[in-house]
């Protein structure tokens, strides 16, 4: 019987060095980005009487759900479910059968998912969404749900291929896949240059070093 799937947030995940060392996470580095596109798209929806916060949280459970559909078709196993709705396994397959779309386009060979990374150069960890070969290549894919591909994705992704170079793995290809929640939100396939991810990792390194001064700062 397939082992059952569930998913943990990359958020939950600690990375240590070879001496114990605890170091952030890709996704707490990017974070000390400030995103005005978000406080846009928060006060959009505050006008309409939305509240932002209970919109997210029900697209983030549908989000999290396409990745672990897409996950369980990736590794032959089956997602657990048993945590959400009828109403949000319908709206999530809608997702997961864009991704289904995009595959039957190329060939696909997986080689590992979900593995974590620690770069002991730079100081901080990663959870990289998968792994694998397309048409031939041997090619980074990081999986987003939502409206769009935005500059953080490629900023996060960047740290995600350092890892996998310093980890002695060779990439040939770098690709995000933004899979819409619904119909409204298209499905988004784009390439990353390697020397436009050269740019990005550059001022990820960046952030990391704003994230260790305050940590020495004590910043609260």
């Amino acid at each position: 019987m397939a082992d059952k799937l569930k998913k943990v947030t990359k958020a939950h995940t600690r990375y240590y060095l070879q001496d114990g060392t605890l170091v952030p996470g890709s996704t707490t580095v990017t974070g000390l980005l400030n995103k005005p596109a978000l406080v846009k798209w928060a006060n959009n929806l505050g006008l309409q009487g939305i509240d932002s916060s209970k919109y997210v949280d029900k697209a983030a459970r549908v989000g999290t759900l396409i990745h672990a559909l897409v996950e369980a078709h990736i590794t032959g196993n089956k997602a657990d479910l048993s945590d959400y709705t009828d109403l949000e396994k319908e709206i999530a397959n809608v997702g997961f059968k864009k991704y289904l779309d995009w595959e039957k386009q190329h060939k696909v060979e997986p080689i590992f998912n979900e593995k974590k990374f620690v770069s002991e150069k730079y100081k901080y960890g990663g959870t990289l969404d998968f792994y694998c070969k397309v048409d031939g290549k041997l090619t980074l894919i990081d999986f987003k749900s939502g409206k769009g591909i935005f500059n953080e994705h490629f900023l996060q992704v960047s740290s995600y291929a350092n890892l996998l170079t310093e980890n002695k793995y060779k990439v040939e290809q770098i690709m995000i896949l933004n899979i819409g929640r619904n119909e409204d939100e298209p499905f988004d396939h784009k390439e990353i240059k390697p020397t436009t991810i050269k740019k990005y990792f550059k001022m990820f390194r960046c952030l990391l070093d704003v994230y260790y001064i305050k940590k020495d700062l004590e910043w609260k």
